[in-house]
């Protein structure tokens, strides 16, 4: 029929997807789930990590001095309207034969692919800047300016008002912009299978475009590929958001607010419970 669908003809169901999960095949080996799924974890690890190490300081100082805001609004909206893939290609037209690093790391990084690699990284990291930047500045700006002068008439000098009181108090925000790049991240690098000798689980919806029924590589893959990346950025954020609740204060989260019952059995905060008398 004319008017068919290559996913018509492919025969996509639910029922072939579970039946893809169902086969050993596609999970183990060099070019099985498991070994992009690793990739596309560490990948991801190691961007996040970049772009923290480049935020972090960057917008506490900003937000501790005030200055530079301007800059700060308007480098995290440009970056924010960068193409992602459009970047990526432009890099590695341009970056990679400059790249001349030949290291390769087993399981992850094949001979010849680090080029490729760190053209990806940077590519990445600029999607994961903004709201790493943009959360600590705005963390920072809403401290307590009553906090910073008691802890300067304690004696403490302007890098221990950043660690000890500034920081502390801007982690529910902080923590919110990894998390918010993380998601960002797992989901963009997909765009990474584009690019010679680098995996991840967007290999699965590449190789689609190529073949629509193949069995392994087809839109079948391309659906097991889209779920697992899914469950992974659901995972991803379940585990930042229990570290998000270890690291944060429990007198910034609340989470051990004294309880008062109220007459008829429900309970409420302390805090509520004086509005409400209010």
């Amino acid at each position: 029929m004319s008017g068919a669908t290559p996913m018509a003809d492919s025969g996509l169901n639910f029922d072939r997807v579970g039946v893809w999960f169902n086969d050993p095949s596609n999970w183990w080996g060099s070019d099985g789930l498991i070994a992009h799924l690793r990739e596309h974890i560490v990948y991801t690890a190691a961007i996040v990590v970049v772009a923290m190490l480049i935020a972090l300081p960057v917008g506490l100082l900003i937000g501790h001095t005030g200055r530079g805001v301007f800059l700060v609004v308007g480098l995290a909206n440009g970056l924010r309207a960068v193409p992602t893939l459009g970047l990526v290609v432009l890099l590695v037209v341009w970056l990679e034969p400059k790249i001349h690093i030949t290291t390769e790391i087993p399981y992850l990084v094949n001979r010849g692919a680090m080029p490729y690699l760190v053209v990806v990284v940077i590519a990445l990291v600029v999607l994961a800047l903004p709201p790493i930047l943009t959360n600590t500045y705005a963390g920072v700006q809403n401290v307590d300016p009553a906090a910073r002068d008691a802890a300067r008439g304690m004696g403490m000098t302007e890098r221990q008002v950043i660690t000890r009181v500034e920081l502390p108090c801007a982690l529910p925000l902080i923590m919110s912009g990894i998390r918010s790049a993380t998601l960002q991240v797992i989901a963009t690098l997909t765009v990474a299978a584009y690019v010679p000798f680098v995996g991840g689980l967007g290999i699965y919806i590449r190789n689609a475009l190529g073949s629509y029924t193949d069995p392994v590589y087809g839109y079948t893959g391309m659906v097991a590929g889209g779920i697992v990346v899914a469950a992974l950025a659901v995972l991803a954020d379940g585990l930042l958001a229990a570290v998000q609740r270890l690291v944060v204060s429990p007198g910034l989260s609340g989470r051990y607010a004294t309880r008062q019952a109220r007459p008829g059995g429900t309970t409420d905060s302390v805090a509520e419970a004086q509005l409400a008398d209010a």
